[in-house]
């Protein structure tokens, strides 16, 4: 659990004194804006800014009834972050799985990445596909269940 807080805890630590050094030269105009900046980097680097993860075979059952993708990611990925956004409003159609709270997640992620635990990696209609594009992601969305 404190795995997932450690990057967004370093930004915060570090933003925190960056912002109290330019205080004491400066003021607290300056001071304000990078601990603003910082702040904003913690909570894109955390678990805030995902929807609600659910464990994997919750989501595994959700997807088998709806269709919609399973997205295994991990606090502080980029390309999970990159993919969270992009996907805008359509990433609460997607089931999101934190593979370091779901220990069986993290194993998925191994099984179909040699052994790697690479993320995001999308599961949709028993296939699993890694850091796919998010048109992609967005087709699956569209596609009617058991199409891919």
């Amino acid at each position: 659990m404190t795995r997932r807080w450690l990057i967004p805890a370093l930004f915060l630590l570090c933003g925190s004194l960056v912002a109290a050094g330019s205080a004491l030269r400066g003021g607290p105009g300056p001071a304000a804006g990078l601990l603003a900046v910082f702040t904003l980097l913690a909570v894109l680097h955390s678990p805030l800014a995902f929807p609600r993860s659910l464990g994997v075979a919750e989501a595994r059952r959700r997807s088998a009834a709806d269709g919609r993708p399973v997205v295994l990611w991990r606090p502080g990925c980029k390309y999970c972050l990159r993919l969270r956004l992009r996907l805008g409003r359509d990433a609460r159609r997607v089931h999101w799985v934190d593979i370091w709270r779901d220990p069986e997640a993290a194993a998925a992620a191994r099984e179909v990445n040699g052994g790697d635990e690479t993320v995001p990696t999308v599961f949709v209609a028993g296939g699993a596909r890694t850091n796919p594009p998010v048109e992609w992601v967005r087709a699956q969305l569209a596609a009617p269940a058991g199409d891919s």
